[in-house]
């Protein structure tokens, strides 16, 4: 009786992708650059992290008074764009308290500035297991703060997303800090490389067991040169990154497929010219659009 409530593959391949990029694959470009270029490429998010090298959103001129977020806003809904994401660099799994405090204070503004320019989500990472730190106390510290950062955001709009990222990639130790921190105001960042790169888990059991968690999604492919990962383009490399996707698109994910080109850190990899637009024809493509 359930099957014909269940969207054939045809159907699947008709439902279009939204699309958005990290500003971390374009740091030498202005904001106009920027949302122009989403325009042209079909993109309908924008990701932020960064703007020409400034890291801290807070400090960028585009956010940095209410006129000139106003002036921001207005760019936007003339371009039919939304912002998806900002991108912190906070960590959580920090125990000494003065450090810990700061990276805290961090997630807290971009909260506030989400809140004030209509964006879901900032993104947050677990980050590390340090060697001389238990392992047991550094998963207690990172669900800790995320649940902070979750009580923060209520009374919001705003969601708290932790990326799978650093050591925190295994979907077994992921899910224990969910199954503690989850709420109205968290969830997951899925970054199907970052995991896949470590793990190996089939995407299929990663999506299946962190489902219930993911808000947003990170996309991007690689494969290994000489002993080292290497980003390449999308589709072109050795991740299972369209099983994945698949894995999201059957399982009704509504959010945004956000291309993380991680051109600050890799200045070797493709310029976003190349990249950023290849990413949204890949995409269309593969949704059969």
């Amino acid at each position: 009786m359930a099957a014909p409530l269940m969207p054939s593959f045809f159907e699947m391949k008709k439902q279009k992708p939204l699309l958005s990029f990290s500003t971390l694959g374009c740091p030498d470009w202005d904001f106009k650059k920027i949302t122009d270029f989403a325009v042209q490429h079909n993109y309908q998010g924008i990701e932020v992290r960064g703007l020409l090298h400034e890291m801290d959103l807070t400090k960028c001129p585009e956010f940095n008074s209410a006129q000139n977020i106003s002036n921001t806003l207005s760019v936007m809904k003339d371009k039919n764009l939304a912002f998806v994401d900002l991108g912190s660099s906070t960590n959580l799994h920090i125990s000494d308290l003065r450090e810990r405090t700061k990276n805290l204070n961090e997630a807290k503004r971009f909260v506030d500035l989400a809140e004030k320019i209509n964006c879901p989500f900032i993104r947050v990472f677990p980050n590390q297991i340090p060697p001389k730190q238990d392992k047991n106390e550094t998963i207690d510290l990172i669900t800790k703060g995320l649940i902070e950062l979750g009580n923060y955001a209520k009374g919001s709009n705003v969601k708290v997303l932790m990326e799978t990222h650093g050591d925190l990639v295994w979907s077994n130790d992921l899910k224990k800090i969910m199954v503690s921190a989850f709420n109205d105001h968290t969830g997951l960042v899925w970054d199907i490389t970052n995991m896949w790169s470590v793990t190996k888990e089939p995407p299929e059991e990663v999506y299946k067991r962190l489902k219930k968690y993911i808000r947003h999604t990170h996309v991007k492919d690689l494969k290994m040169e000489n002993g080292k990962e290497h980003y390449v383009l999308l589709g072109q490399g050795e991740v299972p990154i369209f099983t994945a996707i698949d894995a999201l698109r059957k399982g009704g994910y509504k959010g945004y497929y956000s291309f993380e080109w991680e051109k600050l850190w890799h200045p070797e990899i493709a310029d976003p010219e190349i990249a950023i637009a290849e990413y949204s024809k890949v995409m269309l493509k593969h949704f059969g659009e």
